[in-house]
């Protein structure tokens, strides 16, 4: 492999929330992309390359909109290529961006995430838009919505290892006080698990507040070389330096009957597993749940977090629901997780949310985020876990801080 290190400059945020009657997709875009050049203390001339990322093509009616982004913020007429994987869209962008610039094809690359996906497209509508990232010539036609697959899994965990609904009731307790010291957050809330408990029931064992909600926003990264940076990059001598030392990449088959047994089965991302030992092995990382100082970790419903923590090698299988009664993976605890508030306290624009989980991890180890919600900074690495599908596509970022 290559040689060349790549580092992350700046990011930027158009706030989360379930509508932005402020402006239109391309606005929210433009503000995320102008707060990251900031940050990053560039020029977007001279940035060479970008990757958008967005999953669909039909909650803004709109097809080929990474040109019009591209467009937007002045990048003509420099390359541009648009990544997509579901939920796991934004953490692939990021990747990209990581391997077109360690291959050389470019010194930097502006990655910019967005989702127009909130109150204007009435929700059964945009249920059935995200229900067509399932296999719709089968899934579709038995259960239909993706919160019903997600559903059988927790059961099947549940089943498995004995899993409470209090235990991932706590998920969503965790993630709603942490936006509450985000100011990009969409759903700051403080919550009990009693409160999520007697929430409706949407689909058993998930309740109104075990999910995230739809939502619109946009959100930036720069990425660029030692080289480049130190030509370019105002902040280079000013801020902490941000390396990407891991990536990894795994895949699942899209029906979950077709899953082998007894792991994944259906209680277990596999393809989370396999794409986090590639991104430890590559940044080196022996013990996550001791190497990492924090982790952004998909949880579209409460569930799935404390399911991922255990694939991702953070603890053992089936051990997740009492570290989290313990506060194991709250601000505070061994390991703080989804910092920002996750999907479900921070939102879910979904070609923003890998982004989001990146600009995150960066700023936790630049120490910049809220002191309510800032992670004890011992081994100046974290994570990132972007999801799509139920594991069907899974990307994993490793950052570290080396100044």
């Amino acid at each position: 492999m290559s040689d060349r290190r790549v580092y992350v400059l700046g990011g930027g945020i158009s706030k989360m929330a379930s509508e932005r009657p402020d402006g239109n997709i391309r606005d929210w875009v433009v503000e995320a992309v102008m707060e990251a050049v900031v940050d990053a203390g560039v020029d977007i001339a001279d940035i060479q390359h970008a990757t958008t990322s967005y999953f669909s093509d039909h909650f803004d009616k709109q097809l080929k909109q990474g040109a019009i982004f591209h467009d937007c913020v002045g990048m003509c007429p420099k390359p541009n290529v648009r990544v997509e994987g579901g939920g796991g869209t934004g953490g692939l962008a990021i990747r990209n961006a990581y391997a077109y610039i360690k291959s050389g094809l470019c010194d930097s690359m502006i990655v910019y995430g967005t989702e127009n996906m909130g109150r204007h497209v009435p929700s059964d509508v945009a249920q059935q838009f995200i229900a067509l990232a399932s296999d719709t010539d089968w899934e579709v036609q038995v259960a239909g919505f993706y919160i019903a697959y997600y559903a059988m899994m927790m059961r099947a965990h549940m089943d498995m290892y004995g899993t409470k609904e209090e235990q991932f009731a706590l998920v969503s307790v965790k993630n709603h006080r942490n936006a509450i010291y985000n100011e990009y957050a969409q759903s700051p809330m403080k919550i009990t698990v009693d409160d999520v408990m007697n929430s409706p029931l949407i689909t058993s064992p998930y309740k109104v507040l075990d999910n995230c909600l739809l939502s619109d926003g946009a959100s930036c990264l720069v990425f660029a070389t030692e080289e480049w940076a130190k030509a370019h990059s105002t902040s280079w001598y000013r801020k902490p330096r941000i390396e990407v030392v891991g990536t990894g990449c795994g895949t699942d088959t899209m029906r979950l009957a077709d899953r082998p047994s007894p792991y994944p089965g259906i209680a277990h991302f596999r393809s989370k597993r396999f794409a986090s030992q590639q991104a430890y092995q590559m940044a080196g990382i022996k013990n996550p749940a001791k190497e990492l100082d924090c982790f952004e970790v998909h949880d579209a419903y409460s569930g799935v977090e404390m399911v991922s923590c255990e694939d991702l090698g953070l603890c053992g299988l089936g051990e997740a629901g009492k570290l989290y009664e313990e506060g194991y993976f709250d601000l505070g605890g061994e390991l703080p997780v989804n910092t920002s508030g996750g999907l479900i306290g921070m939102g879910h624009p979904v070609g923003a949310t890998g982004v989001n989980q990146g600009i995150e991890v960066m700023k936790q180890l630049r120490q910049e985020v809220h002191p309510q919600r800032q992670a004890k900074i011992i081994n100046g690495q974290g994570g990132m876990d972007s999801h799509g599908g139920t594991g069907t596509f899974v990307a994993i970022n490793i950052f570290r801080r080396v100044d």
